[in-house]
């Protein structure tokens, strides 16, 4: 009797995606820190994607063993098996509607709500996100409604993409100093460099450190 061998399947795939990781590091990061798991809703507003996308992760994580699933709950998420390498932590940083002259960046009421993003990312310093408005970064992948996490600094070096004031008015644009002067340079050629006279209240806010889709 002739017996059939098995043809060798796909090995199941247990190594991470990028969005996979960036959310089991924000469910763990929940799970530590306050106790109990994100909600769906919760993970879909901090992650800036669609409630399908994050159902799909989810399991995604829960199949692959980083997560464990307890059925009727809203919060039934618990964390399984660990990770190869280093989860890195997250930290919650000030969504700002507003940036203008002479009021406080992080004054109370400029703040619309928290994103969080990975540490490493945000580095040493405070940070704060801010509503990308227009498309003169898109360039740089930065488009209309984007998150820029934005490093609070006095100073840039040419070539930073930084958040500069210029009078009341903030925006989001390449650094450019040369002995000619300062520029504030868009990446999109459909709009035109910003010179920086000389007697213009000018000065800079922040250095753009990483970048956030935010739905």
């Amino acid at each position: 009797m002739q017996t059939r061998r098995k043809r060798p399947g796909r090995p199941p795939t247990t190594g991470l995606t990028a969005p996979q990781m960036r959310t089991l590091r924000l469910i763990r990061n929940q799970i530590v820190h306050r106790g109990y798991p994100p909600t769906i809703q919760e993970l879909a507003g901090a992650l800036g994607i669609t409630h399908a996308s994050v159902h799909d992760q989810v399991n995604q994580l829960v199949r692959k063993g980083y997560l464990e699933r307890e059925r009727r709950k809203a919060r039934g998420l618990s964390l399984g098996r660990q990770p190869d390498g280093e989860v890195s932590a997250l930290v919650a940083i000030p969504i700002v509607g507003e940036v203008a002259a002479g009021k406080p960046i992080f004054a109370e009421e400029n703040i619309e709500g928290e994103v969080l993003v990975e540490a490493r990312a945000a580095g040493r310093g405070r940070c704060f996100a801010l509503k990308v408005k227009g498309d003169s970064m898109v360039g740089a992948n930065i488009e209309n409604g984007d998150l820029a996490i934005v490093r609070q600094q006095p100073a840039a070096e040419n070539g930073d993409i930084v958040v500069a004031l210029l009078g009341d008015e903030a925006t989001v644009k390449r650094l450019h100093i040369s002995d000619d002067g300062i520029e504030l340079r868009p990446e999109n050629p459909r709009h035109r460099p910003i010179p920086v006279r000389e007697d213009e209240d000018f000065r800079i806010v922040g250095k753009v450190v990483a970048v956030r889709r935010h739905g």
